[in-house]
């Protein structure tokens, strides 16, 4: 009997410094933390997902590497090795990258910073995401304390563009950093910290979009 597809996650935005690859290991680190076999796929020739892993050691989720012409080849191997959660962190600047992470997705989460030039950059992956007609949301992230009149203004302009918006925000904390840097997640360096609080809440948003 061939294994259940898994489910996958695309990471997907054209600006740089986004917080594309931590968006991408918190999620699939909190989906090896629920009981799935997770993975990431890093389509970014900077490999910042496969640095971390480096760092990681020999715990979930697996990161692999992968050009974005080879990321059906990829998942489909990672479903033969019994892979049933899949997030792929994508390159800035690279409409062919979104564009095969996006087709091959259940769903795709658009990291954005609540600024001008980051919410500008959201215009392109809007029109991947029209013409591929799959269930996409913005995540406000590393938004700064008490920043309530710039997050209306950044739901506004996300639809003014008519996408939807991620109803978790994620804060600029300086655990997601920290974290990082040491090849763990915020849940792990401080599980009782604000930002280890806010993925658990991401993360009981996504589970529900998925199952849906």
């Amino acid at each position: 009997m061939p294994a259940k597809a898994p489910k996958v996650v695309a990471i997907a935005s054209q600006k740089g410094g986004s917080g594309k690859t931590t968006l991408a290991v918190h999620i699939a680190t909190q989906a090896a933390q629920k009981g799935y076999e997770s993975c990431v796929i890093d389509t970014d020739p900077q490999a910042t997902a496969a640095a971390w892993s480096d760092w990681r050691g020999d715990f979930l989720p697996v990161v692999v590497t992968s050009p974005p012409a080879r990321l059906g080849r990829t998942i489909a191997s990672a479903q033969k090795n019994g892979v049933d959660f899949v997030v792929i962190d994508t390159p800035p600047h690279a409409d062919a990258a979104a564009r095969e992470a996006i087709k091959a997705a259940n769903l795709v989460l658009i990291p954005t910073k609540p600024r001008a030039f980051d919410l500008a950059a959201l215009e392109p992956v809007a029109d991947l995401i029209s013409f591929a007609k799959k269930p996409a949301y913005v995540v406000l992230n590393a938004v700064p304390s008490g920043a309530t009149v710039l997050t209306k203004d950044a739901k506004k302009a996300a639809k003014e563009m008519d996408l939807d918006i991620c109803p978790v925000t994620l804060g600029d904390r300086a655990a997601f950093h920290r974290s990082s840097a040491k090849g763990e997640t915020a849940s792990e360096s401080e599980p009782d910290g604000k930002a280890a609080k806010e993925i658990e809440k991401l993360w009981k948003w996504l589970s529900k979009q998925l199952k849906g």
